[in-house]
C-alpha cells in the first residue's frame, strides 16, 4: 500500500472509531455524529481504493459517484451500492439546524459502513 493510501485508511479507522464510540456513548449521544462519521469512513475507503488504483476523483461526498469509479477496478463492489446509497446523504443531511438522526438511522448507518468497510479492508489485505 503506497504511502498517501496509507494515510487515508488512518483517516478512515479514525472516523469508524469515532463512530463506534459515539454509538456507544451512554449520555449525551449525538445520532448525527454516528451517522456523519460512518458516511465518512465509507467515503474515505473509496478515495483509499482509488487513491491506491491511482485513479483521479473529484472533491465530492457523493457516494455513488465515487463507488462507480471505483467499481472499474473492483467490479463486485458494485453490490455496495444500496448501503453507499442509504449513505451518501449522511455528509451533509444532520450537519446543521433542521434535521436531526433517529436511532434507528445511526444504526442502519453503522452497518452500512461496516459492510462498505469490511470490502475495503479485505481489498487492502488487512483484517477486520
Amino acid at each position: 500500500m503506497n504511502p498517501v493510501t496509507q494515510e487515508w485508511v488512518a483517516k478512515v479507522e479514525a472516523d469508524f472509531h469515532v463512530a463506534m464510540r459515539e454509538s456507544r456513548a451512554r449520555r449525551h449521544r449525538s445520532f448525527d455524529a454516528v451517522c456523519f462519521h460512518a458516511q465518512q469512513c465509507a467515503e474515505k475507503y473509496l478515495k483509499a481504493r482509488l487513491q491506491e488504483a491511482g485513479i483521479a476523483f473529484p472533491r465530492t461526498h457523493s457516494l455513488p459517484m465515487l463507488l462507480n469509479l471505483t467499481c472499474t477496478v473492483e467490479p463486485l463492489w458494485s453490490a455496495l451500492q444500496p448501503p453507499a446509497g442509504r449513505l451518501s446523504a449522511y455528509a451533509v443531511a444532520f450537519r446543521y439546524p433542521g434535521a436531526s438522526a433517529t436511532p434507528q438511522e445511526a444504526r442502519q448507518a453503522l452497518s452500512d459502513c461496516r459492510v462498505v468497510r469490511q470490502e475495503a479492508r479485505h481489498a487492502f489485505g488487512l483484517g477486520n
